[in-house]
This record gives structure tokens, sequence and C-alpha cells, in this order.
């Protein structure tokens, strides 16, 4: 007779899929880091402990940080660019992280190890480049990631991001960003301890078009239906007449909803 022994709950943790696997490529860069619901503590104290949207926000996804410290200059045509230990200012145009090339020509198989990634780039358009954040990131299957600014946090100014929803699932290959940049005749400094993205993992469905597609427009006021009314003083009215208003309504509401959710209550 034979004895089955049941799983642990570590042996299932384990056997699941990771929903974002982050791997570092070029040493000694900072690793990226889960969110911070206060926005790496750049949140008002106020914001932080009652504003549950701004905290959801700033704590959806992941930091990714520079790999290395740099500073760009632009002068409207041609673009220049030092880092840490450089020691001068270089022209611009495709460049790889300092000592990568052979760093990864010593790691990888014979047919791949002339393919190392660029680490930064000019790119056409005026302004515009296109930087590796040294990192190559894998997803679950079905899910992408959005890859943008910081959310709500104070921006180094200078640039400007493009975001991008990058089908990493399917995509093995460098988690890049396109910048534009917003200034001339200055540096532009990127530290290598300050998020310059935030990555946010999506399932696919929630973005294409048979989802999107789906919603409707209401377009007078007169259309409210008596549920919508009923639902507005619930949400703006009521708060507001009560003799005692405790601050927070909505983060403590959102808060213990989430919390019965996440113990298989499902909430209400």
């Amino acid at each position: 007779m034979t004895t089955q022994t049941a799983a642990k709950p570590a042996d299932t943790a384990a056997a699941k899929p990771k929903l974002v696997t982050f791997h570092r490529l070029v040493p000694n860069a900072r690793l990226p880091q889960r969110a911070d619901r206060s926005a790496a503590g750049s949140l008002p104290t106020r914001a932080f402990r009652y504003c549950e949207a701004a905290t959801s926000a700033a704590g959806f996804g992941y930091y990714i940080f520079p790999p290395i410290g740099f500073s760009i200059q632009w002068d409207g045509h041609d673009m220049m660019w030092t880092f840490e230990g450089a020691g001068e200012w270089l022209p611009l145009t495709s460049a790889q992280f300092p000592g990568f090339r052979d760093y990864f020509a010593g790691i990888a198989p014979e047919e791949i190890k002339d393919f190392s990634p660029p680490f930064i780039g000019a790119l056409q358009e005026p302004g515009l480049i296109q930087l590796w954040t040294g990192i190559v990131a894998r997803t679950a299957p079905g899910w992408s990631l959005l890859v943008r600014a910081p959310a709500n946090l104070p921006r180094a100014g200078g640039y400007e991001h493009f975001e991008g929803i990058i089908e990493t699932d399917r995509w093995f290959g460098p988690l890049i960003t396109n910048l534009r940049l917003t200034k001339t005749d200055s540096p532009i400094h990127f530290k290598p301890d300050y998020p310059l993205l935030q990555v946010q993992p999506l399932p696919r469905t929630v973005y294409e078009d048979a989802t999107l597609n789906n919603y409707e427009l209401v377009p007078d006021l007169a259309q409210f239906t008596p549920e919508d009314w009923d639902d507005y003083y619930d949400t703006v009215v009521r708060p507001n007449v009560q003799v005692v208003r405790p601050r927070g309504q909505y983060a403590a509401a959102a808060r213990k909803r989430r919390a019965a959710e996440e113990a298989g209550g499902g909430g209400s």
C-alpha cells in the first residue's frame, strides 16, 4: 500500500509560475523592486493616509532603475553623453553599457556572443533616445507589462516617457524605454538610485479591442437613472452631510474590502 503525502503550502507556492521574473544582465545594477504605496516616501502624509486612489496607483507594479548614473546633453541637433567614470563627454549615436560587450561575450553561447544589446542610442527623430534598463523580463502566459513613468513620483525634469505595452510572455528581449528630451544646452541627469520606470503587469484581455470597445456613453445629466442618483448620493452627498465625518472613508472601505477579498470572503 502506497501512502501519498499531501503537498505542503510552500511546495505549492514554489510550483506556481511567477507573474513576473526579472533577469538582471548588467552586473551590479540595482535590482527591480516592488513599487511603494508612498511613492518612495514622496507622497504627502495626508495623501498617504487617506487617498487610497493615489497609494494604489503608486504601489501598482515594480520600479526599474538606470543601471548606471549618466547624463545627456542635447543642443537641438546633436547629443553628447557621459557616465560615471568616463571623465569626458562623448558623442551619442549608439553605445554599449561600459564593459558589457566583453562580459556578455564571455558568458553567452558562441552563436549569440556578438549580439549584446546596446545600452543607449539616439533615435532618428530629434530629441528622442532609446534606453535599455539592463533587465530582461518574462511574464506569465497571457500577461504583458505596461512600461511607463513612475506613478506619483516627482519627475526629474528634462525628459518625458513614452508609454508602451510589451508582450513579455512572448518577447524575451531587452526591457527598453523611449524618452523625449525636453530641454537643450544643459545636462540631463539620470541617477542609479532613483526609479526610471514603473512596469505594471496587465492581463492581455484588458487592452484588447473586444474589451475596450465594450463601453457606453451617457451624454446628459437628465439621463441619470434612479440607481445613478442613489449611488451619487452615497458617494458624494452622504459624507458631506454627516455630523461627524471620519477622514479617509473611501480608503478605509477599500482596504476593508481588499482584506476580505484576500481572505476569501469576496467583499461587498
